[in-house]
């Protein structure tokens, strides 16, 4: 109810791109993850992704970040096409701006790696 209320205010004061208002949507989106309600946590995860499309360059960290959420979120509903598609669409960013001994590199791979497994 915290989140809803701060995006409330976010919506009425910010402009409708504002990365403040991105995040917001994206905490949203964890806690419905979180809830395994996974239709909601793709609606608020689409609306992170898409302010972050229109606000970021194709290869700022935090975009891949919203493909990799996204990526989960079909990964927990058992379409692993769709999150094996978001998964690369990230690890393409984070392979072009991370260190090759980054965390978040990692993660990326074993996460594409857990899809050809399933």
């Amino acid at each position: 109810s915290y989140y809803n209320t701060a995006v409330a205010i976010y919506e009425k004061a910010l402009p409708a791109n504002h990365p403040v208002l991105a995040t917001a949507y994206n905490n949203i989106g964890l806690v419905y993850k979180g809830m395994g309600n996974y239709s909601q946590a793709l609606c608020y995860f689409y609306k992170d992704l898409a302010i972050q499309e229109k606000t970021l360059p194709v290869d700022h960290p935090d975009l891949a970040t919203s493909f990799s959420n996204i990526g989960l979120v079909y990964d927990n509903m058992g379409d692993y096409s769709q999150a094996l598609s978001f998964y690369n669409r990230a690890l393409v960013i984070y392979e072009k701006t991370l260190p090759a001994d980054h965390p978040l590199l990692a993660t990326s791979y074993n996460s594409i790696g857990l899809m050809y497994g399933s």
